[in-house]
């Protein structure tokens, strides 16, 4: 697997103030989402400070940094570049100075308009300090609220000339506000903790700070925070029409969280068991690889009754493997990050679940590291469909020709990996792994069907 990750989101009004350590927690529990950069701005007696940096959430902020955000409001943000170098300018929460003041924005998403927008703006005087489709958000913002009342009114009027993913939370000195794309692309829910409102990409954020969840935004929807007073705009919701990334489920979010009503564990068990329906094999043992084909792996075998075990072993003190800088590299990362367990495979069937296949380098080098172990068969079953084109929208899958499989047939690619058999979910049963999802989803990445044009 060498998907990069979303970013993630977080923000909170609690008028007891310690707003900045209680959004450092939410940003450690979506740590998952991107371990690129993060930063978090806060709002004390209507002043803004932040503080961001590449690195780790744990490593950035110190408890002397958190004393100093501390707030009554803060928002916060982990990312992966998915536009924009890997730059400590290209950090979020993006902070703004302008005429009606000052503004924090955190952004999950992305935008496929961002380059006429930006030569927009351009056009009218714009000066950008980043190269990020967010900084193009911010700016959008600002422009609007020089032409009307508030900060909500002037996020409503720029949401009509973004499209792609978005889901925001954006700080005034006296507001909180989160808004989500009219697309519904990118998760986003709402919780609380006695007098405290918060908002996060993940329901397991809302649970790693003591916060109730109550419900996921709308597409379209922006929500308000303002002293302990919520209330939302809907006009952005007429036309709406959700279309949640479907690869939340299979990869992204952490497996304790809710999206749309759908447990994401429950999803991805489901996912393996539509699978040992679509590809059985005979088999001794069925293992998943960590930590997204875990759940799979379960579903696999409890639907086919093959026993489930470990057989890889991870090694928790690494990044992933894409954060490595070259093929090679990610290559030879896998030995460290994976180790088998032989004592589980040695002289058994294996049937090894995975979450995806990217370019397929890394799936070879796990079914090697089996066979080294003793497997006398490893049978690689994938918990999703082949992936035949590029995201658009925030998820950093890469361009086909990096796509093993828009270049190589089902037994070329299970030949080139040295598995002895292979098997993809299908589309088709996409929609059975998440049976109580309360939204459409967007499946483009396996499908080349997109719920908006892609300017090329």
């Amino acid at each position: 697997m060498a998907i990069h990750e979303e970013c993630g989101v977080f923000g909170v009004y609690n008028p007891a103030g310690d707003c900045a350590r209680t959004t450092y927690y939410g940003l450690y529990a979506l740590q998952h989402r991107g371990q690129e950069a993060c930063g978090i701005a806060a709002v004390n007696d209507r002043e803004l400070s932040s503080h961001k940096d590449l690195g780790l959430v744990g490593d950035v902020f110190t408890e002397e940094t958190l004393d100093a955000l501390n707030g009554t409001m803060a928002v916060g943000h982990v990312r992966y570049a998915t536009t924009g170098a890997g730059r400590r300018e290209n950090a979020q929460p993006l902070t703004l100075k302008y005429v009606k003041g000052t503004l924090a924005v955190a952004h999950n998403g992305n935008l496929v308009n961002t380059q006429a927008l930006r030569t927009q703006f351009e056009y009218r005087g714009g000066i950008f300090q980043t190269d990020t489709d967010s900084e193009i958000i911010s700016y959008a913002i600002a422009q609007e609220r020089l032409r009307c009342h508030s900060a909500e009114e002037a996020l409503s009027r720029a949401m009509k000339h973004l499209r792609g993913a978005y889901s925001l939370v954006v700080m005034s000195p006296r507001k909180l506000i989160a808004a989500r794309d009219p697309w519904g692309f990118r998760p986003l829910c709402m919780g609380r903790r006695g007098d405290a409102v918060m908002f996060a990409s993940e329901s397991c954020a809302l649970d790693a700070v003591g916060a109730k969840y109550e419900r996921e935004l709308e597409p379209g929807e922006i929500v308000i925070v303002e002293d302990g007073t919520v209330k939302s705009l809907r006009e952005n919701c007429q036309d709406a029409t959700s279309n949640l990334c479907v690869f939340e489920y299979i990869y992204f979010a952490r497996p304790d969280s809710e999206i749309a009503g759908q447990s994401v564990h429950e999803a991805r068990v489901k996912a393996g068991a539509l699978l040992a329906r679509e590809h059985p094999v005979k088999a001794d043992l069925v293992i998943g690889v960590p930590d997204s084909g875990l759940d799979a792996a379960m579903g696999y075998a409890a639907e086919s009754g093959i026993a489930y075990g470990e057989g890889l072993v991870k090694n928790r003190y690494i990044g992933r493997t894409f954060i490595t800088p070259d093929q090679r590299s990610r290559e030879n990362a896998v030995r460290i990050k994976l180790g088998p367990l032989r004592s589980q495979v040695e002289g058994k069937r294996v049937i090894m679940v995975d979450d995806s296949i990217v370019r397929g380098t890394t799936s070879r080098q796990i079914v090697s590291l089996l066979r080294e172990a003793g497997a006398t068969q490893v049978h690689l079953r994938v918990s999703a469909p082949p992936f035949i084109s590029p995201c658009y929208f925030g998820t950093d899958i890469p361009d086909k020709k990096n796509l093993i499989a828009c270049h190589h047939s089902l037994e070329e690619i299970q030949e080139m990996i040295g598995a002895d058999s292979l098997g993809f979910l299908s589309v088709k049963a996409l929609s059975g792994m998440i049976p109580n999802a309360q939204c459409g989803v967007c499946d483009g990445c396996f499908t080349e069907q997109y719920p908006i044009e892609i300017l090329k």
